[in-house]
Parts: structure tokens; sequence; C-alpha cells
């Protein structure tokens, strides 16, 4: 059987978003861990304005409320320090491409690349606890009987850290653990989005002031396609 070490040094990564697309949502809050030697050594933590007013189904999943993002930073300037602490390691993540899917559009968007190679707790339970109901990260805290606050970042973290420890406790040394707990590339492919012209900045705003439409975005953080987008559904329902 091959020989499999399990993972010591790595980086946990888990977010909150606007939505599941990362072509169309945002990040909202990042929690990170630092593991060295296996150990939880250092953390990342802080909300993000993403520029838009959250849906109700989002604030009553996460907690997270609008009057909560108010004054936090834009992702353009946590994303150098974020990328600064994750350094090259390894991503764990409990479906960690979606973790990364919406990092990695952050990174293209800010003309920086973010490369890397992951390990998915979200997989491994799917390989090995067939039996249970689910294998959210919720319901894989319950087995294992691990301390969670579900849908805060950091907190869900340091859950996926800990269930990622019990998981090779007990199937690492599986014949097939190789191929299930070593770290893959992750893969997503992304276009950078153009930000809003002045031209359309100023063409929306005419119309909002013209129809009295009151919105719930910043008009300074849309891109290109977004702004095209409201304009086009503005124009639709209410006339030139």
């Amino acid at each position: 059987m091959e020989h499999l070490r399990k993972a010591e040094n790595y980086i946990c990564i888990d977010l909150e978003t606007t939505g599941l697309n990362p072509k169309t949502d945002r990040i909202i809050e990042i929690g990170a861990v630092k593991v060295r030697a296996g150990k939880v050594a250092e953390v990342f933590e802080t909300f993000i304005n993403p520029g838009r007013a959250l849906e109700g189904r989002i604030v009553e999943l996460t907690g997270i409320s609008d009057e909560m993002l108010e004054g936090a930073p834009d992702i353009k300037e946590v994303l150098p320090k974020l990328l600064a602490f994750a350094g090259e390691d390894v991503l764990l993540g409990h479906s960690v491409l979606f973790d990364y899917s919406f990092i990695k559009k952050a990174a293209v968007n800010n003309k920086l690349t973010f490369e890397r190679q992951g390990i998915d707790t979200l997989k491994i339970a799917r390989r090995y606890l067939t039996e249970l109901p689910s294998r959210s990260l919720d319901c894989l805290c319950n087995h294992y009987q691990i301390a969670h606050k579900a849908h805060r970042a950091l907190a869900d973290a340091k859950a996926t850290c800990e269930l990622y420890d019990r998981l090779w406790e007990d199937f690492g040394n599986r014949e097939d653990a190789p191929k299930i707990f070593e770290p893959v590339q992750l893969h997503y492919q992304v276009k950078r989005d153009t930000p809003i012209t002045p031209a359309q900045k100023e063409r929306l705003y005419k119309l909002l002031k013209k129809h009295k439409i009151t919105i719930e975005y910043e008009l300074d953080k849309l891109t290109r396609s977004e702004a095209s987008r409201y304009t086009d559904r503005i124009l639709a329902e209410y006339g030139r």
C-alpha cells in the first residue's frame, strides 16, 4: 500500500457569501486557520463589504446583517493580506472548491494569482461515512461531537480542522486513503471582471434619479456586466 502522511501544515479557509455563485455573488466574511505541526498556530478573520444589501435568507442563515458589514473593508483591501497569510500552503476545506473558487475569482479581478492544492473533508466524508443522513459540516460535527457554531467563517474553519483530524484517525489507514486524503490540484476557470465604466455609471445614475429608484447596491462596486444587467432591468421595467 502507498504510504501517506497526515497533513500537518496547511491553511483551512471558510467563507460566508451573498450566494452560491462565485461569478455573481460576493464574499462577506473570511475565516482562516493556519495549522503548523498539526496545531492551530494563527487565525485570520474579517468581514467584507460586498457593496450590496444582503438577502433575508443570508441574514437568517449566517446571522450577519448589513449593519455588521458597514465600514468593513473591500475585498481588494483584504485579499493581499489573506494571500500573504495563506502563503503557498495546501488548502483544507469542507467543499474546498467552493471557497477556492470565490477567492480565485476575487484574485483574478484584482490581477493576482491563486493556484493551490486542496484537501476536501466533504470528499473524505462522502467516501467513508455513507451511513449518515448528511455529510454537511453541521451533521458531521454532531456525529463527532465537535463544538461548532454553524455558518460563521472562523468557527467553520476551526471545526473543519478538527473534523479532518477525526477523519484521519478513523480512516487514514484504509487501503484507499492515499487517493481520498492526498491533496489534489484545484481547478476553477475564471475571467476577470472589468469595473463599471464612467459612462455606465452616469447613465445608471440618471435613470435612478429620473425614476426615483432606491437601490441596494453601491454603483462604484459594480462590474461592467452587472451595470449592464441593472440598466437593462430598469429600462425593461420603467422605460427610458
